[in-house]
């Protein structure tokens, strides 16, 4: 298992994977100044919320290659041969895909703050949320990945299927930037609860579609 996390690592820095959500994310960040125009303080009270926006649709870029590589190549039916737990499996690949999706994007939210004039303030509050928060959506595109494993236009059913799933971070991890605990209590909440049954949805998923 160890052996696989590292290899999806690798894989997603070297084939882009992780390269191309994080160029989206800034691509979305530069052009929403230019769609609002140049007002400061409106971009300031809004950059937060922009940013959580824009992670969220920067995640859904990468589920294709997710589980369907694998799939494909059989080194899903190799793991389930050897009597590996496709609930395991899942998991480890929520690990990878965070690793690689969720450390770069934290680091252009610096980036994207600057950007849109997100106080220093706002900034460390973006990155709790996001610290908080990407683990359930790196739980969410993988059990999205596994129930559209598959099937014909996967990216097109993974977008319809995920973004609704995923409002509930997007509105706990926006409310959490007015300075309260309650919201960035509830988005731990819903991303632990994510992470605690993704793997399980996958990994059943995966089973369904052999």
């Amino acid at each position: 298992m160890a052996a696989l996390l590292l290899r999806d690592v690798r894989r997603a820095w070297t084939g882009g994977g992780a390269v191309w959500p994080v160029a989206f994310f800034l691509l979305a960040c530069v052009l929403f100044p230019f769609a609002v125009g140049p007002d400061a303080a409106l971009l300031s009270r809004v950059g937060g919320g922009v940013v959580w926006t824009a992670a969220l649709l920067a995640a859904l870029l990468p589920i294709e290659r997710l589980l369907a590589p694998d799939r494909d190549a059989g080194v899903l039916d190799q793991l389930a041969v050897r009597g590996a737990s496709m609930s395991a499996v899942a998991a480890i690949k929520i690990a990878a895909h965070w690793c690689a999706f969720a450390p770069p994007l934290m680091a252009a939210a610096l980036l994207a703050a600057g950007l849109l004039g997100v106080s220093g303030e706002t900034l460390l509050r973006v990155e709790i949320g996001l610290a908080i928060g990407t683990p359930g959506l790196a739980a969410l595109a993988v059990a999205t990945a596994a129930l559209v494993a598959g099937l014909r236009g996967a990216g097109a059913l993974a977008g319809l299927l995920m973004l609704p799933l995923a409002v509930p971070l997007l509105i706990f991890g926006a409310g959490s930037l007015d300075g309260g605990s309650g919201a960035l209590k509830l988005l731990a909440a819903i991303s632990l609860l994510l992470c605690a049954g993704a793997p399980f949805v996958a990994g059943a998923a995966l089973r369904m579609a052999d």
